[in-house]
Protein backbone atom coordinates (compact mmCIF):
# COMPACT_ATOMS: atom_id res chain seq x y z
CA UNK A 1 0.00 0.00 0.00
CA UNK A 2 1.48 3.36 -1.07
CA UNK A 3 1.30 6.41 1.18
CA UNK A 4 0.64 9.79 -0.44
CA UNK A 5 1.01 13.00 1.54
CA UNK A 6 -2.14 15.12 1.59
CA UNK A 7 -0.07 18.22 0.78
CA UNK A 8 1.05 16.56 -2.48
CA UNK A 9 -2.50 15.90 -3.72
CA UNK A 10 -3.85 18.09 -6.52
CA UNK A 11 -7.32 18.41 -8.08
CA UNK A 12 -7.67 16.32 -11.23
CA UNK A 13 -5.19 13.63 -10.19
CA UNK A 14 -6.31 10.10 -11.09
CA UNK A 15 -5.06 6.88 -9.49
CA UNK A 16 -5.15 3.35 -10.91
CA UNK A 17 -6.69 1.96 -7.69
CA UNK A 18 -8.99 3.40 -5.01
CA UNK A 19 -7.53 6.04 -2.69
CA UNK A 20 -8.30 5.59 1.01
CA UNK A 21 -8.29 8.01 3.93
CA UNK A 22 -7.82 6.71 7.46
CA UNK A 23 -9.84 3.73 8.71
CA UNK A 24 -10.03 2.31 5.15
CA UNK A 25 -12.64 4.87 4.05
CA UNK A 26 -12.61 5.36 0.29
CA UNK A 27 -11.80 8.94 -0.70
CA UNK A 28 -12.11 8.38 -4.46
CA UNK A 29 -12.55 5.17 -6.50
CA UNK A 30 -10.08 4.08 -9.16
CA UNK A 31 -9.85 6.25 -12.30
CA UNK A 32 -12.00 9.02 -10.79
CA UNK A 33 -10.40 12.49 -10.71
CA UNK A 34 -9.63 13.94 -7.28
CA UNK A 35 -11.55 17.13 -6.51
CA UNK A 36 -10.50 20.16 -4.49
CA UNK A 37 -13.29 19.53 -1.99
CA UNK A 38 -11.86 16.03 -1.36
CA UNK A 39 -8.53 17.62 -0.45
CA UNK A 40 -10.23 20.32 1.64
CA UNK A 41 -12.08 17.58 3.55
CA UNK A 42 -8.80 15.81 4.37
CA UNK A 43 -7.28 19.06 5.58
CA UNK A 44 -10.32 19.87 7.75
CA UNK A 45 -9.98 16.44 9.40
CA UNK A 46 -6.24 16.87 9.94
CA UNK A 47 -5.37 13.82 7.80
CA UNK A 48 -1.73 14.03 6.70
CA UNK A 49 -1.66 11.20 4.19
CA UNK A 50 -3.84 8.80 2.19
CA UNK A 51 -3.11 5.32 0.89
CA UNK A 52 -3.61 3.48 -2.40
CA UNK A 53 -2.43 0.26 -3.99
CA UNK A 54 -2.40 2.10 -7.31
CA UNK A 55 -0.21 4.69 -8.93
CA UNK A 56 -0.84 8.22 -10.15
CA UNK A 57 -1.70 7.95 -13.84
CA UNK A 58 -1.54 10.54 -16.56
CA UNK A 59 -4.81 10.82 -18.42
CA UNK A 60 -6.48 13.17 -20.87
CA UNK A 61 -8.69 15.19 -18.52
CA UNK A 62 -11.03 16.14 -21.37
CA UNK A 63 -12.28 12.56 -21.24
CA UNK A 64 -13.60 13.19 -17.74
CA UNK A 65 -14.81 16.76 -17.73
CA UNK A 66 -17.10 18.64 -20.06
CA UNK A 67 -15.32 21.87 -19.07
CA UNK A 68 -11.94 20.94 -20.52
CA UNK A 69 -10.84 21.57 -24.08
CA UNK A 70 -11.81 19.09 -26.76
CA UNK A 71 -14.37 18.69 -29.54
CA UNK A 72 -17.26 21.18 -29.17
CA UNK A 73 -19.67 18.29 -28.81
CA UNK A 74 -17.73 16.92 -25.84
CA UNK A 75 -18.27 20.16 -23.94
CA UNK A 76 -22.04 19.75 -23.79
CA UNK A 77 -23.81 18.39 -20.73
CA UNK A 78 -24.64 14.69 -20.80
CA UNK A 79 -27.34 14.08 -18.25
CA UNK A 80 -27.56 10.73 -16.53
CA UNK A 81 -31.28 10.21 -16.91
CA UNK A 82 -34.03 8.23 -18.49
CA UNK A 83 -36.63 9.96 -20.67
CA UNK A 84 -39.38 9.97 -18.08
CA UNK A 85 -37.04 11.59 -15.52
CA UNK A 86 -37.06 14.87 -17.41
CA UNK A 87 -40.80 14.53 -18.01
CA UNK A 88 -41.56 13.46 -14.41
CA UNK A 89 -43.76 10.69 -15.76
CA UNK A 90 -44.08 6.92 -15.80
CA UNK A 91 -41.81 4.93 -13.45
CA UNK A 92 -40.01 8.08 -12.27
CA UNK A 93 -43.26 9.66 -11.09
CA UNK A 94 -44.09 6.41 -9.26
CA UNK A 95 -40.64 6.41 -7.64
CA UNK A 96 -40.99 10.02 -6.49
CA UNK A 97 -44.48 9.32 -5.18
CA UNK A 98 -43.17 6.50 -2.96
CA UNK A 99 -40.57 8.85 -1.46
CA UNK A 100 -43.11 11.62 -0.90
CA UNK A 101 -45.60 9.26 0.75
CA UNK A 102 -42.97 7.85 3.10
CA UNK A 103 -41.73 11.34 3.89
CA UNK A 104 -45.26 12.25 4.99
CA UNK A 105 -45.29 9.22 7.30
CA UNK A 106 -41.95 10.27 8.77
CA UNK A 107 -43.19 13.84 9.24
CA UNK A 108 -46.18 12.51 11.19
CA UNK A 109 -43.95 10.37 13.40
CA UNK A 110 -41.60 13.27 14.04
CA UNK A 111 -44.46 15.57 15.03
CA UNK A 112 -45.91 13.00 17.42
CA UNK A 113 -49.06 12.36 15.39
CA UNK A 114 -50.80 8.98 15.50
CA UNK A 115 -49.44 7.15 12.46
CA UNK A 116 -50.67 3.56 11.95
CA UNK A 117 -48.49 0.77 10.61
CA UNK A 118 -51.07 0.40 7.86
CA UNK A 119 -49.72 3.63 6.33
CA UNK A 120 -46.34 1.93 5.89
CA UNK A 121 -47.93 -1.30 4.67
CA UNK A 122 -49.83 0.62 1.98
CA UNK A 123 -46.54 2.01 0.67
CA UNK A 124 -45.13 -1.53 0.70
CA UNK A 125 -47.98 -2.78 -1.50
CA UNK A 126 -47.53 0.10 -3.95
CA UNK A 127 -43.74 -0.30 -4.04
CA UNK A 128 -43.95 -4.00 -4.86
CA UNK A 129 -46.49 -3.36 -7.61
CA UNK A 130 -44.42 -0.55 -9.15
CA UNK A 131 -41.25 -2.60 -8.86
CA UNK A 132 -42.84 -5.57 -10.61
CA UNK A 133 -43.45 -3.39 -13.66
CA UNK A 134 -40.19 -1.39 -13.69
CA UNK A 135 -37.32 -3.11 -11.83
CA UNK A 136 -34.58 -1.85 -14.15
CA UNK A 137 -35.82 1.74 -14.06
CA UNK A 138 -35.95 1.78 -10.27
CA UNK A 139 -32.37 0.55 -9.96
CA UNK A 140 -31.32 3.25 -12.41
CA UNK A 141 -33.03 5.93 -10.31
CA UNK A 142 -31.15 4.77 -7.21
CA UNK A 143 -27.77 5.14 -8.92
CA UNK A 144 -28.77 8.31 -10.74
CA UNK A 145 -29.49 10.25 -7.55
CA UNK A 146 -31.96 12.44 -9.43
CA UNK A 147 -34.25 13.10 -6.45
CA UNK A 148 -33.00 15.86 -4.17
CA UNK A 149 -34.29 16.31 -0.61
CA UNK A 150 -36.32 14.07 1.72
CA UNK A 151 -33.09 12.18 2.29
CA UNK A 152 -34.25 9.78 5.00
CA UNK A 153 -37.35 8.80 3.03
CA UNK A 154 -35.39 8.47 -0.21
CA UNK A 155 -32.70 6.31 1.39
CA UNK A 156 -35.37 4.15 3.01
CA UNK A 157 -37.30 3.66 -0.24
CA UNK A 158 -34.06 2.80 -2.06
CA UNK A 159 -33.17 0.25 0.62
CA UNK A 160 -36.67 -1.24 0.39
CA UNK A 161 -36.40 -1.57 -3.41
CA UNK A 162 -33.05 -3.35 -3.18
CA UNK A 163 -34.28 -5.53 -0.32
CA UNK A 164 -37.35 -6.59 -2.29
CA UNK A 165 -35.31 -7.59 -5.33
CA UNK A 166 -32.83 -9.52 -3.19
CA UNK A 167 -35.59 -11.34 -1.29
CA UNK A 168 -37.22 -12.26 -4.59
CA UNK A 169 -33.91 -13.59 -5.91
CA UNK A 170 -33.65 -15.74 -2.77
CA UNK A 171 -37.16 -17.02 -3.57
CA UNK A 172 -38.60 -16.13 -0.18
CA UNK A 173 -42.41 -16.47 0.18
CA UNK A 174 -44.50 -13.41 -0.65
CA UNK A 175 -45.63 -12.75 2.91
CA UNK A 176 -41.97 -12.71 4.02
CA UNK A 177 -41.04 -10.31 1.22
CA UNK A 178 -43.86 -7.95 2.28
CA UNK A 179 -42.55 -7.97 5.86
CA UNK A 180 -38.97 -7.31 4.74
CA UNK A 181 -40.03 -4.38 2.56
CA UNK A 182 -42.08 -2.81 5.37
CA UNK A 183 -39.13 -3.21 7.73
CA UNK A 184 -36.76 -1.67 5.17
CA UNK A 185 -39.04 1.35 4.84
CA UNK A 186 -38.78 2.06 8.59
CA UNK A 187 -35.35 0.55 9.37
CA UNK A 188 -33.79 3.97 10.06
CA UNK A 189 -36.84 5.82 11.41
CA UNK A 190 -35.04 6.09 14.76
CA UNK A 191 -32.77 8.69 13.14
CA UNK A 192 -35.67 11.11 13.62
CA UNK A 193 -34.92 11.00 17.36
CA UNK A 194 -31.30 12.14 16.90
CA UNK A 195 -30.17 15.75 16.58
CA UNK A 196 -29.35 17.15 13.14
CA UNK A 197 -26.05 18.24 14.61
CA UNK A 198 -25.06 14.58 14.52
CA UNK A 199 -26.95 13.17 11.54
CA UNK A 200 -25.92 16.05 9.25
CA UNK A 201 -22.46 16.70 10.65
CA UNK A 202 -19.76 17.33 8.06
CA UNK A 203 -16.57 15.54 9.02
CA UNK A 204 -15.72 12.77 11.42
CA UNK A 205 -17.80 11.83 14.44
CA UNK A 206 -16.45 11.51 17.96
CA UNK A 207 -16.75 8.20 19.84
CA UNK A 208 -19.65 9.62 21.85
CA UNK A 209 -21.40 10.77 18.68
CA UNK A 210 -20.91 7.36 17.09
CA UNK A 211 -22.56 5.76 20.10
CA UNK A 212 -25.53 8.09 19.65
CA UNK A 213 -25.74 7.08 15.98
CA UNK A 214 -25.74 3.42 17.03
CA UNK A 215 -28.66 4.11 19.35
CA UNK A 216 -30.91 4.71 16.34
CA UNK A 217 -31.75 0.99 16.17
CA UNK A 218 -33.18 1.13 19.71
CA UNK A 219 -35.14 4.29 18.88
CA UNK A 220 -36.41 2.56 15.73
CA UNK A 221 -37.58 -0.45 17.74
CA UNK A 222 -39.47 1.77 20.17
CA UNK A 223 -41.18 3.66 17.35
CA UNK A 224 -42.24 0.45 15.58
CA UNK A 225 -43.58 -1.25 18.71
CA UNK A 226 -44.97 1.67 20.76
CA UNK A 227 -46.02 4.22 18.14
CA UNK A 228 -46.73 2.33 14.93
CA UNK A 229 -47.82 -0.83 16.78
CA UNK A 230 -46.06 -2.83 14.09
CA UNK A 231 -45.62 -6.61 14.12
CA UNK A 232 -42.69 -8.20 15.92
CA UNK A 233 -41.28 -9.52 12.64
CA UNK A 234 -40.85 -5.97 11.32
CA UNK A 235 -39.34 -4.91 14.63
CA UNK A 236 -36.76 -7.73 14.65
CA UNK A 237 -35.59 -6.94 11.12
CA UNK A 238 -35.21 -3.22 11.80
CA UNK A 239 -33.57 -3.80 15.18
CA UNK A 240 -31.02 -6.26 13.77
CA UNK A 241 -30.01 -4.61 10.50
CA UNK A 242 -26.65 -3.52 11.96
CA UNK A 243 -25.81 -6.95 13.37
CA UNK A 244 -22.86 -8.58 11.60
CA UNK A 245 -22.38 -12.09 10.25
CA UNK A 246 -19.19 -12.41 12.36
CA UNK A 247 -20.97 -11.35 15.57
CA UNK A 248 -19.33 -7.94 15.90
CA UNK A 249 -22.41 -5.85 15.15
CA UNK A 250 -24.95 -4.07 17.34
CA UNK A 251 -27.12 -3.81 19.38
CA UNK A 252 -26.93 -7.45 20.58
CA UNK A 253 -23.87 -8.96 18.91
CA UNK A 254 -25.88 -11.64 17.12
CA UNK A 255 -23.97 -13.92 14.76
CA UNK A 256 -24.65 -15.80 11.52
CA UNK A 257 -28.08 -17.46 11.15
CA UNK A 258 -29.14 -16.09 14.54
CA UNK A 259 -29.76 -12.83 12.66
CA UNK A 260 -33.17 -12.65 10.95
CA UNK A 261 -32.87 -13.34 7.20
CA UNK A 262 -34.76 -10.10 6.57
CA UNK A 263 -32.21 -8.16 8.63
CA UNK A 264 -29.38 -9.80 6.70
CA UNK A 265 -30.99 -8.67 3.44
CA UNK A 266 -31.70 -5.12 4.64
CA UNK A 267 -28.12 -4.90 5.92
CA UNK A 268 -26.67 -5.49 2.46
CA UNK A 269 -29.21 -3.24 0.71
CA UNK A 270 -28.65 -0.47 3.28
CA UNK A 271 -24.86 -0.69 2.92
CA UNK A 272 -25.00 -0.49 -0.88
CA UNK A 273 -27.47 2.40 -0.76
CA UNK A 274 -25.22 4.27 1.69
CA UNK A 275 -22.19 3.81 -0.56
CA UNK A 276 -23.86 5.10 -3.74
CA UNK A 277 -25.76 7.97 -2.09
CA UNK A 278 -24.27 11.35 -1.34
CA UNK A 279 -23.91 12.09 2.37
CA UNK A 280 -23.03 15.24 4.27
CA UNK A 281 -19.63 13.80 5.11
CA UNK A 282 -18.58 12.27 1.77
CA UNK A 283 -19.23 11.94 -1.94
CA UNK A 284 -21.19 9.06 -3.38
CA UNK A 285 -19.39 6.01 -4.76
CA UNK A 286 -19.90 4.61 -8.23
CA UNK A 287 -22.02 1.45 -8.29
CA UNK A 288 -19.18 -0.70 -9.59
CA UNK A 289 -16.94 0.16 -6.64
CA UNK A 290 -19.80 -0.38 -4.19
CA UNK A 291 -20.40 -3.88 -5.60
CA UNK A 292 -16.66 -4.63 -5.38
CA UNK A 293 -16.67 -3.56 -1.73
CA UNK A 294 -19.57 -5.90 -0.94
CA UNK A 295 -17.92 -8.81 -2.75
CA UNK A 296 -14.71 -8.24 -0.77
CA UNK A 297 -16.51 -8.57 2.58
CA UNK A 298 -15.45 -12.21 3.09
CA UNK A 299 -18.26 -13.08 5.52
CA UNK A 300 -17.41 -10.37 8.01
CA UNK A 301 -20.41 -8.06 7.92
CA UNK A 302 -22.71 -9.84 5.54
CA UNK A 303 -24.28 -13.23 4.89
CA UNK A 304 -22.38 -14.61 1.85
CA UNK A 305 -25.59 -16.08 0.39
CA UNK A 306 -27.23 -12.66 0.46
CA UNK A 307 -24.18 -11.07 -1.21
CA UNK A 308 -24.38 -13.66 -4.01
CA UNK A 309 -28.10 -12.96 -4.54
CA UNK A 310 -27.54 -9.19 -4.45
CA UNK A 311 -24.75 -9.41 -7.03
CA UNK A 312 -26.95 -11.52 -9.32
CA UNK A 313 -29.70 -8.88 -9.40
CA UNK A 314 -27.34 -5.89 -9.64
CA UNK A 315 -24.51 -7.21 -11.81
CA UNK A 316 -20.89 -6.10 -11.45
CA UNK A 317 -21.85 -2.85 -13.21
CA UNK A 318 -25.33 -2.06 -11.82
CA UNK A 319 -28.08 -0.74 -14.08
CA UNK A 320 -27.64 3.01 -14.45
CA UNK A 321 -23.85 2.87 -14.15
CA UNK A 322 -21.88 5.13 -16.49
CA UNK A 323 -18.98 3.25 -18.07
CA UNK A 324 -16.13 3.86 -20.50
CA UNK A 325 -15.60 1.22 -23.17
CA UNK A 326 -12.24 0.09 -24.55
CA UNK A 327 -12.58 2.46 -27.54
CA UNK A 328 -13.07 5.40 -25.06
CA UNK A 329 -16.75 5.80 -25.91
CA UNK A 330 -19.08 6.37 -22.94
CA UNK A 331 -22.28 4.44 -22.23
CA UNK A 332 -24.95 3.80 -19.59
CA UNK A 333 -25.74 0.25 -18.43
CA UNK A 334 -29.40 -0.50 -19.17
CA UNK A 335 -29.64 -4.18 -18.24
CA UNK A 336 -27.39 -6.98 -17.09
CA UNK A 337 -26.53 -10.43 -18.39
CA UNK A 338 -26.53 -12.67 -15.28
CA UNK A 339 -24.48 -15.30 -17.08
CA UNK A 340 -21.82 -12.69 -17.96
CA UNK A 341 -21.91 -9.91 -15.34
CA UNK A 342 -18.93 -8.07 -16.88
CA UNK A 343 -20.73 -7.76 -20.23
CA UNK A 344 -24.07 -5.96 -19.73
CA UNK A 345 -26.31 -4.22 -22.26
CA UNK A 346 -25.34 -0.56 -22.65
CA UNK A 347 -26.79 2.55 -24.29
CA UNK A 348 -24.23 4.85 -25.89
CA UNK A 349 -23.91 8.41 -24.58
CA UNK A 350 -20.73 9.58 -26.32
CA UNK A 351 -18.90 8.04 -29.25
CA UNK A 352 -15.17 7.33 -29.48
CA UNK A 353 -14.56 10.82 -30.96
CA UNK A 354 -16.13 12.59 -27.99
CA UNK A 355 -19.37 13.42 -29.82
CA UNK A 356 -22.51 13.38 -27.70
CA UNK A 357 -25.10 10.99 -29.10
CA UNK A 358 -28.52 12.60 -29.39
CA UNK A 359 -31.23 10.94 -27.31
CA UNK A 360 -33.26 10.56 -30.53
CA UNK A 361 -30.53 8.36 -32.00
CA UNK A 362 -30.49 5.60 -29.42
CA UNK A 363 -27.65 3.12 -29.94
CA UNK A 364 -27.66 0.02 -27.73
CA UNK A 365 -25.00 -2.71 -27.57
CA UNK A 366 -25.25 -6.08 -25.89
CA UNK A 367 -21.63 -6.55 -24.88
CA UNK A 368 -22.23 -10.29 -24.63
CA UNK A 369 -22.72 -10.33 -28.40
CA UNK A 370 -20.42 -7.44 -29.35
CA UNK A 371 -17.17 -9.20 -28.38
CA UNK A 372 -14.87 -6.45 -29.68
CA UNK A 373 -16.15 -4.06 -27.00
CA UNK A 374 -15.63 -4.35 -23.27
CA UNK A 375 -15.89 -2.06 -20.25
CA UNK A 376 -12.62 -0.34 -19.41
CA UNK A 377 -13.76 1.37 -16.21
CA UNK A 378 -16.75 2.85 -14.42
CA UNK A 379 -17.25 6.62 -14.19
CA UNK A 380 -18.90 8.77 -11.55
CA UNK A 381 -22.30 9.80 -13.04
CA UNK A 382 -21.84 13.25 -11.51
CA UNK A 383 -19.07 13.89 -14.04
CA UNK A 384 -21.72 13.73 -16.75
CA UNK A 385 -24.85 15.23 -15.21
CA UNK A 386 -23.77 18.81 -14.80
CA UNK A 387 -23.62 18.78 -11.01
CA UNK A 388 -19.84 18.70 -10.62
CA UNK A 389 -20.52 16.83 -7.41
Amino acid sequence: MNKIKTKDLKPGQVFSAPVYSEDDNILVPEMIPLKQKDIDLLNSWGIDFVTSEGQLVEIDESLFSKKEKGPPEAQGVIRFSINDVSQNSGPYRAYRSLIERLNSVFAGIKSGSDVPMSAVDAITVQLLQDLKNNPDSFIGFILGGEVVGNELAKNSVNTAILSALTAQELKLPNHKINTIVSAALVHDVGMLRLSKGITEKKGGLSDAELEQIKSHTIHTSKIITKELYGPKEVNFIALQHHERWDGNGYPDGLMGPAIEIGARIVSVADAFEAMVSKKSYRNSMVGYQAIKNLMADNARRFDPAVIIAFTKIMGIYPIGSIVRLNDFSVARVTSINPEAPLRPVVQMLMDDKGKVIDSKDVITFNLLAEKKFFIKNAIDPAEYNGTNA
